[in-house]
């Protein structure tokens, strides 16, 4: 005798519905239980931030340069790179040399645009003011002058 199609996908799947009922009754129950015993105190200082009992001073809303999305950039870009190594060095064997000349070819083609962005200077943190009255004060150092 065969079971029916919904007798088959009850059978197959009747483990996952019943801890998905118990998750979310526990999370129902915790949350019930927290709104319960909970404290009911609503005064005016309840709602302000707590600052470890020091009160803040200035505002909250910093501006970040932009050297500092750069750097989020190239570390996404770079762990994407990590992520893609990674798969490719999982399945090596079955690539063969195929797989090694590409993976060569991918990883060429990210560093020749690391040298790219260190050459135009997209790795400086120093505005290029600073940059230059360094190297200037480097050129003009005491020791730079003995070797001349």
């Amino acid at each position: 005798m065969r079971m029916s199609t919904s007798t088959e996908v009850i059978a197959h799947h009747w483990a996952f519905a019943i801890f998905l009922i118990i998750a979310i009754g526990l999370c129902c129950l915790m949350l019930i239980g927290g709104w319960y015993l909970g404290g009911r105190a609503r005064a005016r200082s309840k709602n302000t931030p707590f600052e470890s009992g020091i009160d803040s001073v200035g505002s909250a809303r910093l501006r970040l340069s932009a050297k500092f999305y750069l750097v989020a950039m190239f570390f996404v870009i770079f762990d994407v790179e990590a992520l893609y190594l990674y798969a490719w060095s999982t399945s090596i064997r079955e690539s063969g040399w195929v797989g090694f000349v590409e993976a060569a070819i991918f990883i060429l083609v990210l560093l020749a645009g690391l040298v790219y962005l260190v050459r135009i200077g997209a790795l400086d943190w120093t505005p290029a003011r600073s940059r230059r009255t360094l190297v200037n004060s480097e050129t003009d150092s005491p020791t730079n002058r003995h070797m001349q």
